[in-house]
């Protein structure tokens, strides 16, 4: 599974995007991390390694809901950067 891991101070949320097997805790050991999720900055800053979301999920990984969302208005917003 890829989701999000919450890392941070209390009430300062920032979140790591981790593979990670389905049943484990939320902010359990992960086999690989892949990219970071910061909502706190105006606008929310979301850095993604595209390729190995790519091998993960070729591999059999499911995205949460939410790594979804944020991967899909990452690559909404990479080519508009170029």
């Amino acid at each position: 599974m890829i989701r999000l891991s919450r890392v941070g101070a209390r009430k300062k949320p920032y979140y790591r995007v981790v593979v990670i097997e389905k049943d484990r805790a939320r902010d359990g050991r992960s086999l690989e991390v892949i990219g970071t999720y910061n909502p706190r900055t105006n606008p929310a800053t979301v850095s993604l390694k595209q390729d190995r979301i790519e091998y993960w999920t070729s591999k059999g990984a499911q995205l949460s809901e939410r790594v979804h969302k944020l991967a899909a208005n990452a690559a909404k917003a990479a080519p508009a950067a170029v």
